[in-house]
């Protein structure tokens, strides 16, 4: 199963830099207002959640399309995600 590891590894990741960005544009905007940025951050804490869950789901009748719709889901997310950073 290193496709799920793999899946675990890719949320991490991607999520992971999402946050990153957002403190990075806090450290460079510091005259501006934070509170969407920390609205971002709770929303990407969120989204890994949600996803780590729908990777961990025990019963699901086909994998390989279960995960790949969880993959489209970080995919979709995480870019909605990065324009909101993009417009801060």
């Amino acid at each position: 199963m290193a496709n799920v590891r793999n899946l675990k590894k890719d949320i991490n990741y991607v999520l992971g830099d999402i946050i990153e960005a957002v403190y990075i544009w806090e450290l460079t905007n510091p005259e501006k207002d934070a509170k969407d940025a920390e609205k971002i951050i709770d929303d990407a804490i969120a989204t890994f959640d949600e996803l780590i869950v729908k990777v961990n789901a025990k019963d699901v009748d086909n994998k390989k399309q279960h995960f790949k719709a969880v993959t489209n889901e970080l995919e979709t997310k995480g870019r909605a995600l990065i324009d909101r950073i993009n417009k801060l």
